[in-house]
């Protein structure tokens, strides 16, 4: 175990577990938004947003929790971490992007259920592909078995 001080002048801030992983999931999320923006099953319309940065890793929220079947807003915010309010934004951007819908919660009238559109299943397939891709360049960049030992830890520090 490292062991710092605090007048050590920032080595401590930037040389611990938490930033690291910071940076590897902000690496993982620019590659994935990569290879999505050249992704044939990508509408152009889509991939030309994400190359000029417009759709972001707070995006890839609403793509990684929005069940297939559907989700309330409240619960989509929830299972992202999110604030209604901050979700409600980005479902709306999604919307004029024409990646997800809204309709009546068939049990609950003052409810919405958010759905993917076609256009949206296909961005979803696109993000299966593209993780899969990244996944297996980080193997190939640690070796397979410290990528092995890095999913088991993660997972298990992470509650899941």
């Amino acid at each position: 175990m490292t062991e710092w001080t605090v007048s050590d002048p920032g080595g401590w801030r930037q040389a611990h577990m938490g930033h690291w992983l910071h940076l590897a999931l902000e690496r993982f999320d620019t590659r994935v938004l990569a290879l999505m923006a050249h992704h044939p099953g990508v509408p152009l319309g889509l991939a030309n947003l994400v190359t000029r940065g417009q759709v972001g890793a707070a995006h890839i929220h609403i793509t990684r929790h929005l069940a297939t079947d559907g989700s309330r807003l409240t619960d989509l915010a929830r299972n992202a971490g999110m604030t209604k309010q901050a979700m409600g934004t980005l479902v709306s951007q999604c919307e004029a992007w024409g990646m997800v819908t809204r309709a009546p919660d068939p049990l609950d009238a003052r409810a919405q259920q958010l759905r993917f559109t076609d256009t949206g299943l296909a961005w979803l397939e696109a993000y299966r592909e593209a993780v899969e891709q990244a996944e297996l360049e980080l193997r190939q960049a640690v070796g397979e078995e410290v990528a092995t030992v890095l999913a088991i830890g993660l997972e298990a520090y992470s509650g899941q």
